[in-house]
């Protein structure tokens, strides 16, 4: 069978699901690979690989197996060290090792961006006990928020007004993080007027940026996003300048989320993923290329003349509220229904073989004629969905 490429997925949820729809439109082969059977990219791949992320010995097997031209992260929590030694053998990571490396831990990602990079960012110390967490909290001052330095989807994350609360947060850090060490940042909490994430593309021709995105989280999670959001032209100057600078840095090609804290004519830089990003789901309906045709034109070195914003757009999730392995999907057409000329409406489920308490299911996707009637169909479509489960 002919292809254009190879790719082997590392991780492979609806960000990945999404990628692999884009890459196999250009011929490219999939293998996904991920840490359970059924994973949403693993429906729709080539071939599948089942096995813990952090399992360097497994991640090289099946590099060995496949002879991937493309090794393409979709998780944080990945043997990053195995990565550096696959690249230093000849194998392509994506966009690098060392930007998957740094990316995987906080703590290397805001190093790189102070020390190195000199970016505005919040003031911030690291922790590995409680000790240390009340002692980092007293150089931040309260609030401050603490957050795992590896996790994903704010999984982990709390803000503490209180100095009673800080064990507690330190607590739900270490229980919710990704991988195998026991480390949060502590960091000041940003009176800011609003997050954004900024896709940010690096091709082969230069740097590619999309309408900012919007969003809303709720227990350091994203509920919602919107592109494009209204900000100053001096903050967004701002979050370009420092998103080139820190991609520029890290190298390869690919996507980056990279978010910012917003504050006037402010941009902080808050954090950055080396691969397409939740929140930037809504670019399904917003733009002609999504983030994940994006992701995959720049891995695979095609031409990306426009990103082709279409107009005001919003997305939703649809959550589980409980544990089962049998449920099915109900109200799609009530939701598709909220769609009209102009107006679209969309929906895409996941197709995660198991539901769990506020997990991600699916997302609504809305157009309109600006953001806050977009939310509102987005919204509104999301909440038509309902999760059914059979007794």
């Amino acid at each position: 069978m002919s292809q254009i490429a190879t790719i082997l997925l590392l991780g492979s949820g609806e960000l990945g699901r999404e990628f692999t729809i884009s890459a196999k439109r250009l011929g490219a082969r999939v293998v996904a690979c991920d840490s359970y059977e059924g994973a949403p990219a693993m429906q729709l791949a080539d071939r599948s690989e089942v096995f813990p992320m952090l399992d360097g010995a497994r991640l090289r097997a099946a590099v060995e197996t496949h002879r991937p031209d493309f090794v393409v992260p979709e998780i944080e929590a990945i043997r990053t060290e195995e990565l550096e030694a696959l690249e230093s053998e000849g194998w392509h990571v994506v966009p690098s090792a060392r930007a998957a490396a740094m990316t995987m831990n906080r703590d290397a990602i805001r190093s790189l961006a102070v020390e190195t990079l000199g970016l505005r960012t919040s003031r911030y110390r690291f922790a590995e006990s409680l000790d240390e967490v009340l002692a980092a909290a007293g150089h931040t001052g309260l609030p401050c928020v603490i957050k795992p330095v590896m996790s994903s989807s704010g999984k982990g994350q709390s803000t503490v007004r209180d100095a009673a609360e800080l064990e507690t947060a330190w607590s739900y850090a270490v229980a919710n993080m990704r991988g195998d060490r026991p480390r949060v940042i502590v960091e000041e909490y940003i009176a800011f007027d609003y997050e954004i994430t900024l896709l940010t593309v690096r091709t082969r021709d230069g740097i590619l940026f999309c309408p900012p995105v919007g969003h809303t989280q709720e227990h350091g999670d994203y509920r919602e996003s919107w592109q494009p959001m209204a900000m100053s032209d001096v903050a967004l100057g701002q979050a370009q300048d420092m998103a080139r600078a820190v991609v520029e840095d890290l190298g390869g090609y690919g996507l980056f989320g990279v978010e910012f804290f917003v504050r006037g004519d402010e941009a902080i830089f808050s954090e950055l993923s080396p691969r397409p990003h939740d929140t930037g789901m809504v670019t399904l309906i917003s733009q002609e290329l999504s983030e994940f045709d994006l992701h995959a034109r720049a891995i695979l070195g095609l031409p990306i003349p426009d990103v082709g914003f279409r107009g005001p757009s919003a997305s939703a999730v649809i959550l589980a509220d409980r544990e089962a392995d049998r449920f099915r999907f109900d109200g799609l057409p009530e939701a598709l229904s909220l769609g009209s000329p102009g107006k679209p409406v969309d929906v895409r489920i996941f197709g995660k073989p198991v539901t769990r308490p506020n997990r991600r299911m699916g997302v609504a996707l809305a157009r309109a004629g600006n953001t806050d009637e977009a939310r509102s169909l987005a919204r509104a479509a999301a909440a038509a969905v309902r999760i059914d489960y059979p007794v």
